[in-house]
């Protein structure tokens, strides 16, 4: 594979400022990777000789994993330090980390944390790349990307595609991330929610919003549910799980309603029972094990795209 394009961005923080044109480089070089993993032998010497250190401050299975798989797929030397596993927890500062770690000479970070921000900060302090892997409630960009590769895997285009972005609206750092790639690439988003889980004035961001699931749902292309997350609620914004799974829940009788060829997706972990029935999770519409697929595919495009040589070999 040759290089023939480049990122606009020399980091990966948010999905703000990435262009339609940088989502389709990355997608389509996604597309081009994907192949390795199904290989007998699932390794190219692309990155050779590259460190990567997966800083991770959050518990991830998913991410985390596909990540450092990623790395490997391409040859990278993959270094996973956790926060329980770093100085951090002996009271030294972000900044004093990510200088520690700028003088190492990695090639990229990929940083996870529960602050807002975090990955942007450390981008100040390194000369290497950095890719967001979720930071608090605010972006999550590889998670849309993947969800943005696997629904056009399904639908062929994204243009004008109706999404509904159903549950857990106000902490959801998937949430907009999904909004702001969506509308880039010319799709249509409605978020489905209790009024409490529905952040103020998020109007402004340009999508509609319902407060019925039923209604939330019945033209849509795309349902992507998302999980409640109890983690980050502090303020008793839902009287019960059980109240909200008898509102919000995705079950059959909802999709009776919904066209026949609405994709199900779900950026995981999922609460089975909860925010999703067992039989709608595992039937003909989800497509949640594919975006698990794609994550590795997304994540070894952004290595490729920010560290491979025009000449790089992928054989």
């Amino acid at each position: 594979m040759t290089q023939t394009a480049s990122l606009s961005k020399r980091n990966i923080i948010s999905m703000d400022g990435l262009t339609a044109e940088d989502i389709e480089i990355i997608l389509d070089t996604a597309d081009s990777l994907k192949e390795i993993s199904t290989r007998t032998i699932k390794k190219v010497t692309t990155l050779r000789g590259r460190t990567i250190i997966n800083l991770f401050f959050e518990p991830s299975t998913r991410t985390r994993t596909s990540f450092e798989i990623a790395g490997k797929r391409l040859s990278a030397d993959v270094i996973n330090i956790s926060g329980t596993g770093s100085s951090t927890a002996k009271g030294e500062s972000l900044i004093d980390t990510a200088r520690n770690l700028e003088a190492m000479n990695p090639d990229i970070l990929v940083v996870r944390h529960n602050c807002s921000g975090a990955p942007a900060l450390v981008s100040q302090f390194v000369n290497c790349p950095v890719i967001n892997a979720g930071d608090g409630t605010h972006e999550h960009p590889s998670q849309s990307l993947l969800d943005l590769l696997t629904i056009r895997e399904h639908k062929g285009s994204l243009s004008g595609l109706k999404v509904a972005i159903v549950g857990d609206i106000a902490h959801s750092r998937v949430a907009r991330s999904n909004i702001l790639a969506m509308q880039t690439m010319g799709m249509k988003v409605k978020v489905v929610a209790p009024p409490t889980l529905i952040p103020i004035e998020i109007e402004d961001l340009g999508v509609e919003v319902c407060y019925d699931l039923g209604q939330g749902i019945k033209d849509a292309d795309v349902i992507m549910i998302l999980r409640i997350q109890l983690e980050r609620q502090n303020q008793g914004l839902l009287s019960s799980l059980r109240e909200y799974s008898n509102y919000f829940c995705l079950t059959e009788k909802h999709l009776a309603n919904a066209k026949e060829d609405t994709l199900i997706i779900h950026p995981g972990p999922v609460n089975r029972g909860i925010e999703i029935a067992l039989d709608v999770m595992d039937g003909p519409r989800s497509v949640i094990l594919n975006q698990v697929t794609n994550g590795v595919a997304i994540r070894m495009a952004l290595f490729y795209l920010l560290l491979g040589e025009s000449d790089a070999d992928t054989n």
